[in-house]
């Protein structure tokens, strides 16, 4: 038995990037960082960050492309995936990816502008808007404290 299970809460270091595939698949690929703060043994604080890259697929990744922009903050759960390429000059290069198969936007409504500066972005399928009947809440809580009111879980 295996297990390739990802989940990362962090804020979006630029804004998705939104392609199609040859067949008309909508891919967005989001760069999201994630920092963890911790002491030193001189008793300094320290934070290191980390870069992800998450791609996300279909009616996700327009909702992402659309809704999301610099300085969101999402919730990830995904799979790792390596992907392996033959550059220009031969040489084999590879990428390591997290496979989004759920994200859910955590900034406020009202925080949306705050995040960003931009506030929620109109979209971009030539000036239209998306129409998704889905919302937020749809998906239900993205993690456990969230259902039962708690808000500084310690991790």
């Amino acid at each position: 038995m295996s297990l390739n299970k990802v989940m990362i809460i962090g804020r979006l270091g630029a804004d998705p990037e939104l392609k199609y595939t040859q067949s008309g698949t909508p891919v967005a690929r989001l760069r999201i960082a994630t920092s963890e703060t911790y002491t030193d043994r001189e008793g300094n604080r320290q934070e290191t960050t980390e870069w992800h890259t998450v791609v996300v697929f279909q009616r996700q990744a327009e909702n992402c492309a659309n809704y999301l922009s610099k300085g969101s903050m999402v919730y990830v759960e995904g799979s790792i995936t390596t992907r392996q390429w033959q550059d220009k000059d031969g040489q084999n290069r590879y990428a390591t990816e997290i496979k989004g198969q759920r994200v859910q936007f955590l900034d406020r409504k009202s925080d949306s502008a705050g995040a960003s500066g931009q506030g929620q972005k109109q979209g971009r399928n030539n000036g239209q808007q998306s129409q998704s009947r889905y919302t937020d809440d749809d998906l239900g809580p993205a993690l456990p404290s969230e259902q039962s009111g708690m808000d500084d879980v310690p991790f």
